[in-house]
């Protein structure tokens, strides 16, 4: 796990998100957890590949589906179901101005990375749209001739 001088400690990354959506606006919220997902996490142990964000219209709450938080190795026959739904902490203007957000078609909230902000596990997320094959296959042309740009200069500043 990274550790920066903020106080910020990574624990999951979503690296496949910016790959298959254009990602918009940045939102941060917190996670309720109990102790034994908190312990694996910790250990970076977790995947967010197949997460997604419902908001439930009718209490007004926001939970991260289908996040897979292994069982932690130590943990006694209390321990958590790996795939549960888990609960996000957000403000009601926040989740009101999200629900507004993901009316519109296509859009969507895609989770990108879990993380311990002093002490406290967040979870970054953002608007996404999805990309078709052809938006996918776009990105990775202009990286490759940003590549061979940046070969050419090493090469000529010899």
């Amino acid at each position: 796990m990274a550790k920066s001088s903020e106080g910020v400690k990574m624990a999951v990354n979503n690296r496949r998100a910016r790959h298959d959506y254009f990602l918009d606006d940045r939102h941060e919220a917190g996670m309720s957890l109990v102790g034994t997902e908190v312990k694996s996490l910790r250990e970076g142990r977790g995947s967010l590949a197949e997460a997604w964000i419902r908001l439930d219209n009718d209490t007004g709450e926001a939970w991260l589906e289908q996040a897979h938080i292994p069982e932690y190795a130590y943990g006694n026959r209390n321990n958590h179901f790996p795939t549960r739904p888990r609960k996000l902490l957000l403000h009601r203007h926040e989740l009101d101005q999200l629900g507004k957000s993901v009316a519109t078609k296509g859009v969507t909230l895609v989770p990108t990375r879990i993380y311990f902000k002093h002490g406290r596990a967040k979870l970054e997320f953002f608007l996404g749209k999805g990309k078709n094959v052809a938006d996918k296959r776009r990105d990775v042309a202009a990286r490759d001739a940003q590549r061979q740009v940046e070969r050419a200069l090493k090469d000529r500043r010899r």
